[in-house]
């Protein structure tokens, strides 16, 4: 539960930051893996909905993980909190039993795939991290102030307590 809590207070402090930045930022090719922060915002909402359809079955998933969702912040944002409130609500229902478990998918090269269900949520939320370090980098070229996102910052946050 404390990753899938990180995540969201990470994700928020990102978008808090991105804010600031005006359209032609946003769009600005800087050199991150998908180029500028809006393409890098869109993939790891696009990623999190195919991994949440093959959690849970439900919801919607792009066929394309460099798919741009959203065109404007404000829509990716409200997204991306609906994100992960899903997120955070379904891993805090889940059981050890359930944790402990497998589950199986079919990828993006429609292959089958059947794994234990603990590891591919550490995939999820270092994926996250990874490219929350290239939205972070995006700021930095952009010229905007250093975000802090350590974990460590999390636990003695209000929102982190709990896990400290």
């Amino acid at each position: 539960m404390m990753f899938a809590a990180y995540n969201q207070w990470a994700n928020a402090r990102i978008y808090d930051a991105a804010a600031d930045l005006d359209e032609e930022e946003l769009g600005r090719d800087v050199g991150a893996f998908f180029g500028s922060m809006l393409s890098t915002l869109n993939h790891l909402l696009a990623v999190d909905r195919v991994w949440m359809k093959r959690f849970t079955g439900e919801g919607d998933a792009p066929a394309n993980t460099a798919a741009i969702l959203y065109r404007a912040l404000p829509g990716l944002r409200l997204a991306r909190e609906a994100e992960d409130k899903r997120i955070v609500d379904w891993v805090g229902g889940m059981s050890d039993k359930a944790l402990a478990g497998r589950f199986s998918y079919m990828t993006t090269d429609m292959r089958t795939v059947s794994q234990r269900l603990a590891p591919a949520l550490s995939h999820l939320f270092n994926h996250q991290t990874h490219h929350r370090g290239q939205a972070h980098m995006c700021l930095t070229v952009l010229g905007r102030a250093s975000v802090p996102l350590d974990l460590m910052l999390f636990q003695r946050s209000e929102e982190g307590r709990a896990y400290a």
